[in-house]
């Protein structure tokens, strides 16, 4: 026997199975260390949209942490079985806890960073101590060198954290979602963690440890669960602080949150994905009218709309009798189901998808331009949510207006919805230069809509094409058409005619250099970071 190998223990079966259960053990509580890391990741893309960012600071803080944690759990080897039952039962309250816990934090103390980068080194701390804990106990079981051990254990864990890495996207969240799947992990790591130590290696513990450690268990478990059955409260309790009205629609689908807010004074109906405000019915006509018929002062059998799943865009389209078809693409085919079918969407866009001018397509707009074959479309609209993640950043890049162009027709324009040009007038400039940089002549111009407040817009066309009428700068003209339908309520020829003159403190002169967005250098995510600031 080597003398590294303590002195096996007295175990209720042979050392091999004994060995096989605690290896288990070992993938089990691995498979929900990785669970946990991946939730706290999840949870902050959701939430800030920023998933880059935010799996760096998980990643660097757990990692540093599962250091310290083993480092620390050197003076707990005598006592390895009772110090590992207490570390899962710790790493089951707070990771099963955890995505409540900071969605708390998030909605009520706007301490999210500090509660993330906290809940993330205590996490990794604990899982960083199982390892050592583990290890020891596999020695006594047979008595191992330190290095076939390692091995085993190393192997175990491993594999344990591919199976959590698999498994919680494809199991955990389509079957519990964020917040109960983080529970019944949690659930999962305390039962395991104390049973192995109560059954194995029982004889390490006295009779009263033993009854502390089944009746941890039994709290523990039962705590959890109550959370579980509750889940849905606090989860509807925690999310109406984050808005202003009452909410009447609240849906997570595979990509985005969906909320919809009415106000019980003004019966104001607003749509929020993923926490960002895309439309107020107070205003909204505001924001469609500019977007669209500037856009329509020329060729317009044939639109392409990108993004504006909601349809009121395309009600505006439909205004135009000209106009023989209309192909909407919008990624979210539950958003598209609520313009059609939800009378809170259609009480705004009068049917708009209903209209037998009218196809809609559940896709990216950026692969779907890549992927297939199109007609030429005679004006295109860019209405894509802000780029504010990394999903969204390629929808502004200098690659995504080059397919654009690609299906654009002899005289065709463009206009591209491009943000606030007082709160964020870097992203705003640079989304203008990622149009230019793709081969078009750009005009800009904004209004105000006071639920976003100033906004703004770029007109683009091919350089050179005779039927587009320009402005000296050789832009497409900023202008309604002659037969633009009477009746509209914000969009007349004077604040058109407005709306290109921009004061020099946000004119594009003001912000000096600005490099355009590219697929790998999508710098429209660092130029919306550091915008809003205050406001």
């Amino acid at each position: 026997m080597s003398s590294l190998a303590p002195a096996p223990l007295t175990l209720p079966l042979q050392p091999g199975p004994a060995r096989f259960f605690v290896l288990l053990a070992v993938f089990i509580c691995a498979s929900c260390g990785m669970v946990y890391e991946l939730a706290l990741v999840a949870l902050g893309s959701y939430l800030l949209g920023d998933t880059i960012v935010q799996a760096s600071i998980v990643l660097a803080v757990m990692v540093f942490a599962m250091g310290v944690g083993s480092l620390a759990t050197k003076r707990l080897t005598r006592f390895a079985a009772l110090a590992f039952a207490l570390i899962e039962a710790a790493l089951g309250i707070i990771g099963g806890l955890s995505v409540i816990l900071l969605y708390l934090a998030f909605a009520f103390a706007d301490v999210y960073t500090v509660a993330m980068v906290g809940l993330a080194f205590v996490i990794g701390a604990l899982i960083g101590a199982e390892i050592p804990l583990l290890m020891e106990l596999v020695q006594r079981i047979r008595a191992q060198r330190a290095s076939s051990a390692v091995a085993d254990l190393f192997a175990a864990d491993y594999v344990g954290g591919l199976i959590g890495g698999l498994a919680f996207p494809f199991v955990l969240l389509p079957l519990f979602g964020l917040p109960r799947g983080a529970l019944a992990v949690g659930i999962t790591n305390t039962v395991v963690g104390i049973l192995i130590v109560l059954w194995l290696f029982r004889a390490e513990l006295t009779a009263r440890m033993r009854v502390l450690l089944a009746a941890l268990l039994v709290l523990i478990v039962a705590g959890l669960t109550v959370v579980w059955v509750f889940t849905d409260d606090i989860e509807v309790t925690t999310r109406q602080r984050l808005y202003r009205d009452p909410i009447v629609l609240s849906e997570r689908t595979d990509y985005q949150e969906i909320v919809l807010t009415e106000s019980l004074r003004t019966g104001d109906t607003r749509l929020y994905l993923n926490g960002d405000l895309q439309f107020a019915s107070a205003d909204e006509y505001r924001y469609h009218e500019s977007l669209v018929h500037p856009l329509l002062n020329g060729g317009r059998r044939n639109v392409l709309v990108l993004g504006g799943g909601d349809g009121l865009a395309v009600r505006e389209i439909l205004k135009y009798p000209d106009v023989e078809s209309v192909t909407l693409v919008d990624l979210d085919p539950r958003i598209l189901d609520l313009a059609r079918n939800s009378e809170r969407f259609t009480a705004f866009n009068e049917d708009s998808l209903d209209d037998p001018r009218v196809t809609t397509i559940a896709a990216d707009a950026f692969t779907w331009l890549r992927e297939a074959e199109h007609p030429a479309y005679d004006a295109i609209i860019a209405d894509l949510p802000d780029p504010d993640d990394v999903a969204t950043s390629k929808l502004y890049s200098i690659e995504f207006y080059g397919l654009i162009r690609q299906v654009m027709a002899p005289g065709a324009r463009l206009v591209v919805q491009a943000g606030s040009p007082y709160f964020a007038p870097e992203a705003y400039w640079g989304i203008g230069e990622a149009v230019a940089e793709a081969g078009l002549t750009t005009t800009p111009y904004h209004v105000d809509v006071p639920s976003f407040g100033d906004w703004g817009y770029f007109l683009a066309a091919v350089p050179g094409d005779p039927a587009i009428t320009r402005t000296e700068s050789g832009g497409p003209v900023v202008t309604l058409a002659p037969d633009a339908p009477e009746g509209l309520r914000f969009a007349t020829a004077e604040v058109l005619a407005a709306s290109t003159t921009f004061p020099p403190d946000r004119d594009r002169a003001s912000v000096g250099r600005v490099e355009p967005s590219t697929l790998l250098h999508p710098r429209v995510l660092d130029q919306e970071r550091g915008a809003w600031v205050g406001y």
